[in-house]
């Protein structure tokens, strides 16, 4: 049987391959993405090696600004996503913003209960875990743990809009130039996304769809 290659190996060799399908085929998108970034979406998503969103979006390098971190999490008090949002809104000049959680998520499944993860893992979640604790009954009504984790993955998501729409340079934006959130479930067996949220002008109108859960 034949041995495996390295992971670091395979990706250096898939570089190489990409470089080299890209500079034969697209050089102009080379040439564009030399002169400068000018994404139209911020992606806030999980850092989940099965949801890269270039890839499930079917987009190319350029398209898409992200930040992604263990399931998805959005706090006011981050200082690493508040900044990814402050540049991509506030100077990118973005028009949509993506917060996508997913199907299968461990950091869900992992804030289904307090079993203790380390000092690190337990700080990071513990904004799913509150959440999870304050819709109890609706998550008692689930029967498997899948579909609990699920349903946390969207109340996780939802949450963000929440935060999204307190943060000062979103309202402005949406305000002064129609800016555009949308919350995301993408579904890794089937390999789709499902809108469950949308936030646009004015902000109070906000929009929620859940699907099937009860």
């Amino acid at each position: 049987m034949a041995k495996l290659p390295d992971a670091f190996d395979r990706v250096i060799a898939g570089n190489k391959s990409y470089s080299k399908r890209l500079t034969s085929f697209n050089p102009e998108l080379l040439t564009t993405l030399s002169a400068g970034q000018s994404p139209e979406v911020l992606w806030i998503g999980c850092a989940d090696s099965r949801v890269p969103e270039t890839t499930i979006c079917d987009c190319q390098p350029g398209d898409i600004f992200v930040h992604r971190n263990i399931a998805n999490v959005l706090h006011p008090s981050d200082v690493s996503s508040q900044s990814v949002i402050e540049y991509a809104v506030g100077n990118l000049k973005v028009k949509r913003i993506i917060v996508c959680g997913h199907t299968k998520c461990g950091g869900a499944t992992a804030a289904l209960s307090d079993a203790d993860l380390g000092e690190t893992l337990n700080t990071w979640l513990s904004p799913v875990r509150e959440i999870r604790k304050r819709h109890e009954k609706e998550l008692g009504r689930l029967q498997s743990t899948d579909e609990k984790a699920n349903y946390l993955a969207e109340l996780n998501v939802q949450n963000s809009l929440e935060t999204l729409k307190r943060n000062k340079t979103v309202l402005a934006a949406i305000r002064d130039r129609g800016l555009q959130i949308y919350g995301l479930i993408y579904d890794i067996p089937a390999a789709e996304l499902r809108v469950i949220g949308q936030v646009k002008m004015p902000v109070a109108n906000f929009e929620e769809h859940r699907f099937g859960h009860h």
